[in-house]
Order: structure tokens, then C-alpha cells, then sequence
């Protein structure tokens, strides 16, 4: 019998993600009300805001009519219409709770949130039993499912009315047991600009996992017309953008300032389309060019942006862009060092050649080498921490780009006093072409993705181990 008069309740269960929740539902002689799904109020209590696409309803005829363990790959959240039934979950995804089993009752006044890859199976215990599903994907001929035997020993299922009493269909009798069954992976991570520095760091990060793609420029253009069409979205639980122009000179000249745009803006928004259509995460990493660098103390998450030049336009135009996906990541960074040509190779570069450079003294900031970026991106992933943006240097002392160079230098076992500071005035003074605009100060604060127990590596640390190993 439906009760009434319960209040919104949320109920763990020893499934990950797998929650029960207790409907309140209004009744009278004329029969009962209830809200089946109310996002506001649901997703206040911890309910994921799954974005339910397509609502389905299974009626059945007879007590005991009892459908397989299908473990599909989206998220549902089911509901008794009318009637009741004993529901039976097992946890079929990868990691530690493989296996494991929850059973419960449902009627109208109780309804359950199942996760991606969490197999379920109903039993009706009344006639004419009817119950409804929201889920967050089309049905597909091509989506992956795991499927378990309703007499799996191992799981080992209390059925109230036994097997061999109820309807069950040829189909659903013939699905393996636990030990056969593959266990359904993580919704796959998309690397974008994955042959950049950046890219090939998420790579060295990443290692081994089968769930993690990678995609360039060749093969996925994020300024193609057909892009939301390019892949099947759904499968994807998370974008990283690593592609970005970065050739902040180049970027004041006409064509670089179109490529710019196109790169930072015009294909954030795209991605952020598809992340906000897909219920998918997506990550953007930005930049310090996004303030001006007159603030004389370190810049917090905060704090309004004020680009320069056409290069921090582009990418403070793209932050705003990303932002406008539900669930994302803006990882705003500084003085990035990666695989490849970069300032400090350079520097190790004219030390050896008996090269004595004059550096830049006026500009302050960390150095921020991929390695890191990498592991702070897959941090905020695996820690689920709150969406937004995040600043992610290396720690440790800000610095001149001069007092880094003659710490290469040292490092490298030359004299440090070789370097020469100078401003950036003087630096720029004989370039004949565009020169961008550069912030003087580029420090960022770092106490958010502290917060989330992320700690940066000092970044002069992480050079010595650079230059040493």
C-alpha cells in the first residue's frame, strides 16, 4: 500500500551512486499526487542533474512477471506508476564494488536513481503493475550493454516469488553468470589537442587507461560544421581541451588574429555546445594573458578579467564560452614549460653555446610545467570537486623570467651572472614585427585547488628535476 504523507528523503545505498528516494505523495478518496521528478528539489538532496532525454513506461500484466539484469550506459531514474515491485541492482561496472547487490521495494512513494553501468531488474508483486523511467540518452542499436543471469549464484538475489513460478523471457534466462560478464568501463575521457605539449602530457598522464582518446587537429577539427555530428557524444563523460593558439605575437597580425578567435573562442563555444547537450564535463584550460597584470598582489579566481592584447581576448573570450557548460573545469594557467621548444631548453640552449641573453626582469610569475597541468586536471576529475574555474602554476616563489634564466643557468652548471635583465621596453625595442602586450605581474592565487587537496609542486623544484635528470 502507497503511503502517504512522507517528505523528501534521500537514501544511500551500498552501491556507489545507486540512491533511493522516498516521494511524497498526496492522497485522498479520489486517489494520489505526486511530483515523480523535480529537479530543483532532487538535485538540492545530491541528485545528479543527469538531463533526462527520454521517458519510458513498462506496464505488466501479472504478479511475478520479471525482467532481466541489463546494465545499459546511461542513467536512469525509475519510478512506480502504479502497483509495486521488488527491484534487484548489481553493480556491474569496473573498480572495487563489482558485484556488488542492493534489493528493495518500490511503490509509488519510493523510487531509485540508477547510475550508468549499474545492472537492473524488476519483479512485479502486483497485477497490473506499471513503472517509469527517465533516461539521459536515446535508445541506441549500437550502445554497449552488460546483461547478468537473474540465478547468478554469485550475486545470490532473494527473489520473492522464485524463478522457476515467473515470466521471464528466453532472452533474459540465457545471460552469463558474474564471472563472465566485462565489466562496463567509465564513460570515456576525450583528449582534444592531444599532439600539443599539453596533450602529449594528458598522455604520459593517462597511461594505460583504455577509456581515455585522443584526438588532433586531423582528427577532429573543432571549427567543422558537422562536429556535433562527429562522434556519439553520450559515450563521452569528459572533453579536455588541450588544443589552443598560443602564438601571442603572431596573434596581432590579421590572419593570426582570425586563427586566434577561431581556436580559443569560436571552438570553445562548439565544445561547450556539446558539453552542456551531453552531460558531459568539459575542461578548458586558460591563461594569465586573461588580466592585465597591474594588480599589485596575486590574482584569485575572481577577479574580472582585462586583456591586453588580441591572444588574451581570444582566450578570456573563451572562458566566458565555457562557462557556459553546466559541468566544467577553466584551468587557468601561466608561463606553461612543456615537451618541446620552450624557455628554459632555450636558456640551457645558450649557456651551453656560450650565449650570454638579456631576459626580461619586469615581469613576474611561476613557471607551470605541463607535467603539472596534467596532474592538477586529472585531480579535479577524480575528486569531483565543485565545477568552475581554478588557477594551476607550479608553487613556490613568483619570479622574473631573468631570475629563472640565471637559475638555469646555475643549473646547468654555468654562471648565472652571464644573464642580463632588462624591461620589456628595451627587450621589444628592435622588433619589427607585431609584439603582443604581455601582463607584468602573472601571478595567480592558489588556494582554491588547494582547497580541493590539490597541492602544486614547486615550480623550481620541478626545474631542477628537469635540468638534472
Amino acid at each position: 500500500m502507497t503511503e502517504f504523507g512522507k517528505g523528501l528523503v534521500r537514501t544511500e545505498t551500498n552501491i556507489p551512486g545507486l540512491v533511493v528516494f522516498d516521494l511524497p505523495v498526496h492522497g485522498d478518496s479520489r486517489g494520489w499526487f505526486k511530483e515523480n521528478w523535480q529537479r530543483e528539489k532532487m538535485t538540492a538532496l545530491g541528485l545528479p542533474d543527469f538531463g533526462p532525454v527520454q521517458n519510458n513506461i513498462s506496464f505488466n500484466d501479472a504478479a511475478g512477471t520479471t525482467r532481466g539484469i541489463h546494465a545499459e550506459p546511461w542513467d536512469k531514474w525509475v519510478s512506480v506508476a502504479t502497483g509495486r515491485i521488488f527491484g534487484a541492482w548489481v553493480d556491474l561496472r569496473e573498480g572495487a564494488t563489482f558485484g556488488a547487490v542492493f534489493t528493495a521495494e518500490l511503490d509509488p512513494s519510493r523510487a531509485i536513481f540508477v547510475p550508468r553501468g549499474v545492472g537492473n531488474s524488476y519483479q512485479t508483486l502486483e497485477a497490473d503493475t506499471a513503472y517509469t523511467y527517465l533516461v539521459n540518452d536515446h535508445w541506441s542499436p549500437d550502445a554497449e550493454y552488460a546483461f547478468l543471469n537473474l540465478a547468478d549464484e554469485t550475486a545470490a538475489i532473494d527473489w520473492p516469488i522464485p524463478l522457476s513460478e515467473v515470466e521471464i523471457s528466453a532472452k533474459d534466462r540465457a545471460h552469463p553468470r558474474l564471472a563472465d560478464v566485462t565489466p562496463i568501463p567509465p564513460r570515456k575521457i576525450l583528449v582534444v589537442g592531444a599532439a600539443g605539449q599539453l596533450g602529449r602530457a594528458l598522455r604520459a598522464e593517462y597511461a594505460g587507461a583504455d577509456h581515455v582518446e585522443y584526438a588532433t587537429r586531423a582528427d577532429l577539427d573543432l571549427t567543422a560544421p558537422d562536429l556535433e555530428s562527429a562522434r556519439r557524444w553520450r559515450e563521452y563523460g569528459v572533453i579536455i581541451n588541450a588544443a589552443a593558439y598560443t602564438a601571442v605575437d603572431v596573434a596581432e597580425t590579421p590572419a593570426g588574429r582570425r586563427d586566434a578567435w577561431a581556436a580559443n573562442a569560436t571552438a570553445v563555444g562548439a565544445l561547450a555546445r556539446i558539453a552542456a547537450a551531453n552531460a558531459i564535463t568539459l575542461v578548458h584550460v586558460s591563461s594569465d594573458y586573461v588580466f592585465d597584470g597591474t594588480k599589485d598582489a596575486p590574482y584569485d579566481e575572481t577577479e574580472p578579467v582585462a586583456p591586453l592584447g588580441v591572444y588574451g581576448q581570444t582566450k578570456a573570450a573563451g572562458d566566458a564560452a565555457a562557462a557556459t557548460a553546466p559541468r566544467h573545469y577553466i584551468v587557468r594557467t601561466s608561463w606553461v614549460i612543456g615537451e618541446g621548444k620552450n624557455f628554459v631548453g632555450t636558456m640551457a640552449s645558450l649557456a651551453e653555446r656560450g650565449v650570454d641573453p638579456s631576459v626580461v626582469d619586469d615581469q613576474r610569475g611561476r613557471l607551470t610545467f605541463t607535467s603539472e597541468i596534467a596532474r592538477g586536471i586529472a585531480h579535479l576529475i577524480d575528486s569531483e570537486a565543485a565545477f568552475g574555474t581554478y588557477n594551476l602554476t607550479g608553487g613556490g616563489q613568483p619570479l622574473t623570467w631573468a631570475e629563472i634564466a640565471r637559475e638555469v643557468f646555475t643549473l646547468t652548471g654555468h654562471d648565472a651572472s652571464r644573464v642580463t635583465g632588462v624591461s620589456t621596453e628595451d627587450y621589444f625595442a628592435a622588433a619589427t614585427a607585431p609584439v603582443a602586450p604581455r601582463p607584468r605581474n602573472s601571478v595567480l592565487d592558489l588556494q582554491k585547488i588547494r582547497a580541493t587537496g590539490f597541492e602544486p609542486a614547486d615550480a623550481l623544484d620541478t626545474l631542477r628535476r628537469e635540468l638534472i635528470r
